[in-house]
């Protein structure tokens, strides 16, 4: 009698969407917040090392390239389950408004990269003043 592990079913089902998609993958995972001052990105990159990332901005559009280096297994292992991705990656968004692109900062630590991304002075809301007749 032949047993169906769902879990596997699930797996094998997300093999063939993967592949019918042309193996595309949307990674990394990120966050995008913001406020009138600023938009900040956050996404999870396990593994990965900063001179391995490049970030850029144009306008209100940000980039994010870079490499994962796989884990390397010793002699006589093998995976039982692979589902991090390693290798080229690369993800783009639009930013909710245009960016001060000298003054975007960003950071790596402990396999999250958080960008803060200043809104351009010219892209601020302006408060228009009412003159009395």
């Amino acid at each position: 009698m032949l047993t169906l592990d769902p879990v596997q079913e699930l797996e094998l089902l997300e093999e063939e969407m993967t592949d019918l998609l042309g193996g595309v993958h949307v990674y990394p995972l990120v966050n995008v917040w913001s406020n009138e001052t600023e938009a900040v990105l956050t996404a999870e990159l396990p593994g990965a090392e900063a001179k391995d990332l490049e970030i850029s901005v144009m306008g209100d559009a940000l980039a994010l390239c870079g490499t994962r280096q796989s884990q390397e297994l010793k002699e006589n292992e093998q995976y039982h389950r692979r589902e991090r991705l390693a290798g080229k990656f690369a993800r783009s968004l639009v930013l909710p408004f245009k960016v001060n692109a000298d003054k975007v900062a960003a950071k790596l630590q402990h396999g999250i990269l958080t960008v803060t991304l200043p809104r351009a002075e010219e892209d601020k809301p302006r408060k228009i003043s009412l003159k009395p007749e």
